[in-house]
């Protein structure tokens, strides 16, 4: 599969590039959203949210570990699974109803689910460049995936 990688200088070029993933977001399911703690990952579903039609906050699901949002035709399922404490926590979620039908599934720290969740439409790394802004990698795991890179390209 394909990826594309780029360099984002700010907080405001991190929500552009959410802002650039949810305008190709039609056909895509599942997002892994990877990198350490302070990367950006929630800034980057913020912007997402954002060009998508939400006005209220976005926080990070931290202790609730999903937040759900309703967005025109569909819901967006905005996950964080840095608090996880075994994979199995997922099932008791209803994670496999979460992934059904037309909603988006962003799921944040996808690694703590221990291979339970499928293969993600895209991976997204975000990784910091001592403090000369961010690095991203996204790469592709299906159709939907490569369409939506071929948009950012």
């Amino acid at each position: 599969m394909s990826t594309v990688s780029l360099h984002l200088a700010d907080e405001a070029a991190t929500e552009r590039l959410g802002a650039r993933l949810a305008a190709a977001l039609p056909g895509i399911r599942l997002v892994y959203v990877r990198g350490p703690l302070g990367a950006g990952k929630t800034t980057l579903v913020r912007g997402m949210l954002r060009a998508l039609g939400h006005e209220g906050p976005v926080k990070s699901p931290t202790f609730t570990l999903v937040e759900p949002y309703a967005l025109d035709g569909y819901r967006l399922h905005h996950f964080d699974l840095y608090r996880l404490e075994n994979p199995k926590e997922l099932e008791f979620l209803g994670m496999r109803d979460y992934l059904q039908g037309n909603d988006v599934c962003v799921v944040e720290w996808p690694e703590r689910a221990g291979g339970v969740l499928p293969p993600p439409d895209l991976d997204v790394m975000i990784l910091l460049n001592n403090n000369r802004g961010r690095s991203v990698h996204l790469e592709a795991h299906t159709q939907a995936g490569e369409a939506l890179l071929g948009e950012l390209r």
